[in-house]
């Protein structure tokens, strides 16, 4: 099917990085289309935090007025629809949408971001964004000095440990199932960080930030804030079909880019969550969708 429209830069997801770009490339006056489903991977949280100007602010609210200044640059267009397969390559890409229309572009930028994937555990979804979070960077400073708990998932979960010392010296380590060597013991016990071992069964949560997590051994743990780093998964598989270089990290898969936040395919950029191997916030969401939206529109000078 032959593209309705051709613009200069098709972004595939309108969240943070998504929307970072549309602005970069409206200042530069190019035609771009964001197409979005509505569905940001923080929808969940009460707050966002970190973002300076925005700090402690719905991030539902932040989206919706930065498509409000979206709207007085002419030349971006959002769209609420979901990008079903894409084709072709540099200065002839194809996106096809849900609702069959066909979009051409010289560019491609890719902010669809990644969905957490929910452990089988009664009462962790229902906690997800307010009792049990995944980033102190975020989260932290609101229940600073008060006592922490950290689902274990691995060695990664080690370091982690280390970093919340800046916010609490009250953490409880749950194993939920876990074999933590000896030699991490010791330094747990060292760091006089208490260790409960057992898989974990329920989470419940009384109010505000507070959960009482259920072991299968039948004891309780209450803490004032429950930290999890569940797996996540690409919230499409786009760059499955185009044959984009990833890597499967512990916590989930993101794609490899280059400095320029170009992925393996020429004249294909990524940014936030779904190209973020460090720890991913708004903030880094933000300055990644910027820097791709400036170093696509760089890519297109006579």
């Amino acid at each position: 099917m032959k593209p309705s429209t051709m613009d200069d830069v098709i972004i595939i997801g309108g969240s943070f990085a998504g929307l970072a770009a549309a602005l970069q490339l409206g200042r530069a006056r190019r035609n771009v289309t964001v197409l979005d489903t509505g569905l940001p991977r923080n929808r969940f949280a009460g707050h966002s935090h970190g973002l300076l100007g925005h700090d402690h602010k719905p991030p539902l609210d932040i989206l919706a007025e930065a498509r409000e200044q979206l709207a007085r640059y002419p030349t971006i267009k959002l769209v609420t629809a979901r990008a079903d397969s894409v084709s072709g390559a540099i200065d002839d890409f194809s996106v096809l949408t849900a609702d069959g229309e066909s979009l051409g572009a010289r560019r491609l930028i890719l902010s669809y971001g990644v969905v957490d994937q929910m452990p089988d555990v009664p009462g962790f979804a229902k906690g997800w964004g307010k009792s049990i979070v995944p980033c102190p960077y975020c989260d932290g400073f609101e229940v600073a000095g008060q006592h922490w708990g950290l689902v274990w998932s691995g060695p990664q979960s080690h370091n982690q440990v280390r970093l919340f010392h800046d916010w609490t010296e009250t953490l409880t380590v749950l194993t939920d199932g876990h074999d933590i060597p000896p030699d991490i013991r010791a330094d747990l016990a060292r760091r006089k960080i208490a260790v409960v071992d057992g898989r974990i069964a329920e989470i419940g949560h009384p109010g505000g930030h507070n959960a009482i997590v259920l072991l299968d051994t039948g004891s309780k743990v209450a803490v004032d804030i429950l930290f999890a780093v569940p797996r996540n998964k690409p919230s499409a598989s786009l760059h499955e079909s185009l044959g984009l270089a990833a890597v499967d990290r512990p916590d989930g898969i993101v794609l490899k880019v280059d400095e320029r936040r170009e992925t393996s395919m020429p004249g294909i950029y990524a940014a936030g969550d779904l190209a973020n191997p460090l720890m991913p916030s708004v903030s880094t969401a933000s300055w990644q969708g910027a820097m791709a939206g400036i170093f696509a529109q760089q890519s297109m000078l006579a």
